[in-house]
């Protein structure tokens, strides 16, 4: 949806691009489990309602990984420590 908006640009075909991203070591797809769904309606702090970002951030946070991200309500979030983020290199 980001790509057909123009608020992401990929080099190719993004069912290509995530082929191609999953099988980069250390990169994996993560199914939605209950435990994240649940978690994503109980952040702490202050986190904008939009159920896709909490989905991201409660999947994050449960996995004990490091966010990349260019959204800047997210790295603001992560700065009052609530998850570990950092800015995407461009």
């Amino acid at each position: 949806m980001l790509v057909n908006k123009d608020r992401l640009a990929l080099d190719r075909d993004v069912g290509e691009w995530l082929h191609t991203a999953l099988n980069i070591a250390k990169i994996r797809l993560e199914p939605v489990s209950v435990e994240i769904a649940v978690a994503s309606t109980r952040l702490p702090g202050e986190l904008h309602p939009d159920p896709a970002d909490r989905l991201i951030v409660a999947t994050a946070r449960h996995l004990g990984a490091t966010l990349i991200t260019d959204d800047q309500a997210l790295l603001a979030y992560a700065a009052k420590g609530h998850l570990k983020a950092q800015a995407a290199a461009h």
